[in-house]
């Protein structure tokens, strides 16, 4: 018997589009990379009959709490990277669908001792996985110039990410930054002042992203997403973030997150392992943005393997 999991803890982007794209087989393996509140895991056991399965993946210790007791579902508490491991632990090799909603989620957001969001005061931490040694705190007091500069020019693509960094690095000479209001009363004068929501957004963002090893964990889960997909499997991939959507689009395209194209050694052709469904992303309407505004950066792509 399945029990309902709460809305209030995250809102599901794009929804139905996300479990329509499964194209579910009632009997089939399913994995769900990114548990959260449960809302997409729950619409995919609607689709499933009782042969059927879903493996859920989740590193936050919150989302372990949004849970359903139902015996077709495999709860694994571990970030994603570790995909390819746990399925073979649950005895698993190959699934037939496999969705991910890479955003953070809504608890994340609203909960303000995780020190994700910019509205409200806490220590600064921003760790997904409670139990992981690296905190928001770690990279602001810590991190040298150089490391800084990277992070907020790449992941946040800042165009003042320089003078961001050295502003920092003065501001934590005679003390360390502990909190949010801290920490954006050092960078006050790096913040623009008509922008400074849009500003500090893209600073946080860039900052959890470091703390929480995003580009990596995606880069290795996509690469293992090619071996455990069945042919004829589908990758249903939402990100909010160019550099994210950028590494999908490669894979889908390519079969690998370089985007190099792979030859046959005789023939010379590319060699395809994905056909693209759909030649855009799709992305959230009007509607959709107005009642859940971290709906707007989204960008869905799906592709079935060759």
């Amino acid at each position: 018997m399945m029990t309902m999991v709460s809305n209030h803890y995250h809102i599901p982007v794009l929804l139905q589009a996300c479990v329509d794209s499964l194209q579910i087989d009632p009997n089939g393996v399913y994995v769900d990379l990114t548990f959260g509140g449960g809302g997409h895991s729950k619409e995919i056991l609607k689709h499933l009959g009782k042969d059927g399965k879903l493996i859920a993946f989740d590193q936050d210790e919150d989302a372990a709490k949004n849970v359903p007791e139902d015996d077709r579902l495999i709860f694994v508490q571990q970030n994603f990277r570790h995909l390819k491991n746990y399925l073979r632990l649950n005895g698993v090799k190959q699934v037939d669908g496999i969705l991910g909603d890479l955003g953070v989620s809504s608890h994340q957001f609203d909960v303000a001792e995780r020190g994700f969001s910019i509205r409200l005061d806490a220590e600064l931490d921003m760790r997904m996985n409670q139990s992981s040694d690296l905190s928001a705190n770690n990279v602001i007091n810590e991190y040298d110039e150089k490391q800084l500069t990277f992070i907020f020019r790449t992941y946040g693509e800042l165009d003042n990410a320089y003078k961001l960094a050295k502003l920092i690095c003065e501001a934590r000479g005679t003390e360390s930054i502990r909190t949010i209001d801290e920490f954006k009363k050092a960078i006050s004068s790096c913040t623009p002042k008509f922008e400074a929501n849009r500003y500090l957004a893209k600073v946080f963002q860039a900052i959890r992203m470091e703390v929480n090893q995003e580009l990596e964990a995606l880069k290795e889960c996509l690469t293992q997403c090619v071996e455990v997909l069945k042919p004829g499997g589908r990758l249903v991939i939402m990100s909010y973030h160019s550099l994210e959507d950028r590494l999908v689009k490669n894979l889908m395209k390519t079969g690998n997150i370089e985007g190099k194209e792979e030859k046959d050694i005789i023939y010379g052709t590319s060699t395809k392992v994905f056909k693209l469904l759909g030649s855009k992303p799709t992305v959230p309407t009007d509607e959709e943005i107005k009642n859940n505004s971290r709906a707007r950066s989204a960008k869905l792509r799906v592709a079935e393997k060759i």
